[in-house]
């Protein structure tokens, strides 16, 4: 018996409403978290994210593959990626106390170019000249916005593209992991080290946090676990490069909403280079689902 499913006639409109869902609450969660950077440690921070993430992340469990099979077979790999998941949070988190939210998350968005770079020596992945020329304007695009040398270069403006590394190197460990193992281990594994590696900050600062900041806390493990079910629905039902241009509409949603809660405006650089990385992630993506379509015999 196979698991694999017919293609339905609403599978694309499922999936373009999945992903801008998936979006608008990572948006609001990087927004929870900067209402929240000033007033909390960040050890405190990851560690509540991360255990009111595991609600929706047991939920996708038990939807996915494999169940609550917890088997692993690498256990440097799956500690190597909590790693990398603890030092995307506290490195995006810690640049939301400095920067805008859409600076951060503009910078942040150089983790596509990042991912394919890791692919060829973590997971043996060929990239021909054209993806290498995509990532090269990918990290043109990050040093436009990033200013190096410049008046305007300011040392926080490193810390999204530390977390967009961090990040990278998790999905890759994740997708060389998923060949082997369950999703549960996967997702369930490094997110239980997650939560006890932050909860050994306690003893520095922590603070009981306020009612409304409660539900906050609550809401940010909440969204944050909804925006990966959301991505994971729509990468099922349709491909890459449909969904690619709706995924940069985060910028959009947190340009807006940093406009609005904070009156934050993007400088004209980051604008700049937010688009020319906008334009090099579609074309990278288009490159990938080409090499990975069949090639059609003659």
């Amino acid at each position: 018996m196979t698991l694999d499913r017919k293609p339905h006639r609403w599978d694309s409109l499922v999936a373009v409403l999945a992903i801008n869902a998936a979006d608008a609450c990572l948006t609001l969660h990087n927004a929870c978290i900067k209402w929240l950077a000033n007033d909390y440690p960040l050890g405190q921070i990851v560690f509540l994210r991360n255990l009111f993430a595991l609600l929706p992340i047991a939920a996708v469990i038990l939807w996915g593959r494999g169940g609550w099979r917890l088997e692993a077979a690498n256990w440097p790999l799956y500690l190597l990626r909590a790693a990398a998941i603890l030092g995307a949070s506290t490195s995006f988190f810690l640049a939301l106390r400095f920067l805008g939210l859409a600076e951060a998350t503009a910078i942040g968005f150089a983790a596509p170019f990042i991912i394919a770079a890791l692919s060829v020596p973590l997971l043996g992945e060929r990239v021909g000249w054209r993806r290498w020329a995509l990532i090269a304007v990918g990290f043109l695009a990050v040093l436009i916005m990033l200013q190096p040398g410049g008046t305007a270069f300011r040392a926080a403006a490193l810390l999204p593209l530390a977390a967009a590394f961090c990040y990278a190197l998790s999905m890759v460990l994740s997708r060389r992991l998923s060949r082997t193992d369950s999703d549960g281990a996967v997702m369930l594994l490094p997110t239980s080290i997650v939560l006890a590696a932050s909860l050994a900050s306690a003893p520095f600062g922590w603070r009981l946090p306020s009612a409304e900041d409660w539900g906050l806390f609550l809401a940010i493990g909440l969204l944050a676990g909804l925006a990966f079910a959301g991505v994971t629905l729509a990468y099922r039902r349709a491909e890459a490069s449909l969904l690619a241009p709706f995924d940069y509409a985060a910028l959009l949603w947190s340009a807006l909403l940093g406009w609005i809660v904070w009156s934050e405006l993007p400088g004209p650089m980051v604008i700049l280079g937010a688009l020319i990385l906008v334009a090099a992630g579609l074309a990278l993506v288009v490159c990938e689902t080409r090499a990975a379509a069949p090639r059609e015999r003659p």
